[in-house]
């Protein structure tokens, strides 16, 4: 087998018509295949919020990305799946400046951003998180959420070191932003401790607010529940959603776990040795045999 999905493309198979895990959202609404999206069918599209067009990357003789197009429309979540190598970290990667790709265009709400440097592609309101956590672990959760939001600082450097002019009041401004945050996410009884000192899950969460941190128009989450028990990916499940319903941001997933990629996700699109397999709503993916072929291998999808 090619890929470690938690409990592997057969779960595709195993969900039910119209399940609902039933994520404890305190907040947003809880999604049901059912409900908010009409059974998640075909509907009419909005606007287009990222575009990737015919994109190539290639390191040496390894093609990472292979003519690779999809769209994003505001305010949806729409998640990239495929097996181990498929090239999905590959795609934010280019996505936000990291990669250059050889070949194809990426717009960013109408605006090419193909050749723009990561820090520039942050300014026009894309943000990540990574496999890894990327925190600063001597560092308290405030300091964490304060550091991401550098590039909105408008005061000089000199202002800055003497604590003078409009520094204070930007400091004022952008710590209220900050606890905004750490109330979105239930973080307020850790507000003050080291970040390398506590759980996990806890510090996954602080990086999906470092991320919000920068005020994105455009989240990408690299496997945001990677090394999660069952109630850490609920919580973490609930506060995508709220990011989405809530703050109105269009959110790119990178999931293995495909219960909660089929509950939660819009549209997904489906790479494979860095080609786009399939696209589609959830209901359509889980049965789509090319899909099936690709996870579980051609034998393994005859014999399901």
């Amino acid at each position: 087998m090619r890929d470690d999905l938690s409990g592997g493309l057969g779960a595709l198979q195993r969900i039910p018509e119209g399940r609902n895990r039933g994520w404890p959202c305190t907040r947003g609404k809880v999604r049901l295949e059912s409900q908010g999206t009409q059974n998640m069918t075909e509907k009419t599209m909005g606007t287009v919020e990222l575009k990737v067009d015919n994109l190539d990357l290639s390191f040496g003789g390894i093609k990472a990305l292979d003519n690779l197009s999809f769209q994003v429309d505001k305010g949806l979540i729409v998640s990239i799946i495929g097996p181990n190598g498929a090239g999905k970290t590959s795609t934010l990667n280019c996505i936000n400046g990291f990669y250059r790709a050889q070949h194809g265009e990426i717009y960013f709400r109408g605006q090419r951003i193909t050749k723009l440097r990561p820090d520039s592609v942050a300014k026009l309101g894309i943000s990540r998180t990574f496999q890894n956590i990327q925190l600063y672990t001597g560092l308290t959760v405030v300091d964490n959420l304060m550091a991401a939001r550098h590039f909105l600082f408008k005061s000089t450097w000199l202002e800055g070191a003497l604590y003078y002019g409009r520094t204070h009041k930007e400091e004022v401004q952008h710590r209220w932003a900050v606890e905004q945050i750490i109330d979105f996410l239930e973080l307020e009884r850790w507000r003050k401790s080291v970040v390398g000192t506590l759980p996990y899950g806890i510090r996954k969460r602080i990086d999906l607010g470092r991320a919000l941190a920068q005020e994105p128009k455009l989240l990408l989450l690299d496997e945001p529940m990677a090394g999660m028990n069952v109630e850490e990916k609920e919580d973490m499940a609930r506060f995508i959603l709220d990011v989405q319903e809530e703050k109105g941001i269009t959110i790119v997933l990178i999931e293995h776990d495909m219960g909660v990629v089929m509950d939660i996700t819009d549209r997904i699109v489906v790479l494979d040795f860095g080609r786009k397999i399939a696209e589609g709503i959830p209901d359509t993916i889980k049965k789509d045999p090319v899909v099936i072929k690709a996870y579980l291998g051609e034998q393994a999808s005859t014999l399901a």
